[in-house]
């Protein structure tokens, strides 16, 4: 049984974005006390996305866990960068946290460049990083959010994925992060909803061009999971219930989320190329 992860209502809570760690009440679990790896990765190098917190923390452990070096991106969050790059160190790997905003075409390239230059070169791209705003009608959009929203999830995962592939050798591996929205939009997400979908046809249409190189592209599709983009983005009253409508009752947990990234970026996963892997606690992708 599984009743130790927490269910809602939580606390009513509201942070400024993009949100801290720190903050969260209850704190999200991503694996810190938890996961345990088998050398799945041994040798490997990743660059993680939005790495600092949430998913993208909680896989950022697992992989070095299984034996891979990890950098992880970050926008604005200092500290909760910081506290993933000491836990990724204290499992003996190397760790790069570096301090970019992906929403820009140059920032990309440069990102995959330090990477490469300071690992040596990449295996594992984690395209995780995402921007979202609730609104209420689609006159409170601004042209501006729309843009950024497009910029930072699914044009930064086309200027990294390009720029990444020189580096990438047979048997490198994409993983992007898509949504349970990118089939089951929510309206109070349009924007966001609207680049998971488009996240969830890049990952297919890139997956079939890179096949001939020996690269494989999946993307992971999400329920609820109780991150910092939740309270940072979302009304109190949707944040004390956030995951209750789902069949589990609940949102999941970052360390929930992670082992799926480990399975797409491992070399067990060597015939899995265009899919979406759903885990969103029994709730239809339709």
């Amino acid at each position: 049984m599984n009743e130790h992860f927490p269910r809602p209502p939580f606390p009513k809570q509201q942070q400024s974005v993009p949100g801290k760690t720190t903050d969260m009440n209850p704190r999200p679990d991503h694996g810190e006390e938890s996961y345990v790896g088998s050398g799945r990765l041994q040798g490997k190098r990743a660059l993680i996305t939005g790495g600092d917190s949430g998913i993208g923390r909680a896989v950022a452990i697992a992989f070095a866990r299984e034996g891979a070096d990890v950098a992880i991106c970050y926008l604005s969050e200092d500290d909760d960068a910081q506290s993933t790059r000491k836990l990724v160190e204290a499992e003996g790997r190397k760790c790069e946290a570096i301090r970019i905003d992906v929403s820009k075409a140059d920032n990309c390239r440069a990102l995959i460049d330090r990477v490469v230059k300071s690992f040596g070169g990449l295996d594992i791209l984690v395209n995780n990083a995402a921007h979202q705003m609730t609104f209420e009608a689609l006159e409170d959009i601004s042209d501006a959010e729309w843009d950024l929203t497009l910029a930072t999830n699914i044009s930064s995962m086309f200027y990294l994925s390009k720029a990444v592939l020189p580096h990438l050798g047979e048997g490198g591996a994409i993983i992007n992060t898509a949504s349970i929205n990118s089939d089951n939009p929510r309206p109070t997400l349009l924007a966001y909803a609207t680049t998971k979908g488009a996240v969830q046809n890049f990952t297919n249409g890139l997956a079939q061009l890179l096949g001939k190189k020996n690269i494989r592209v999946n993307c992971v599709a999400p329920g609820p999971v109780w991150t910092p983009l939740i309270p940072s983005t979302m009304p109190e009253e949707t944040v004390a219930y956030f995951g209750e409508n789902t069949p589990l009752g609940r949102p999941a947990q970052p360390r929930e989320i992670a082992p799926i990234y480990v399975m797409l970026a491992s070399d067990e996963a060597s015939y899995v190329s265009g899919a979406t892997v759903a885990a969103t606690g029994g709730k239809p992708m339709m």
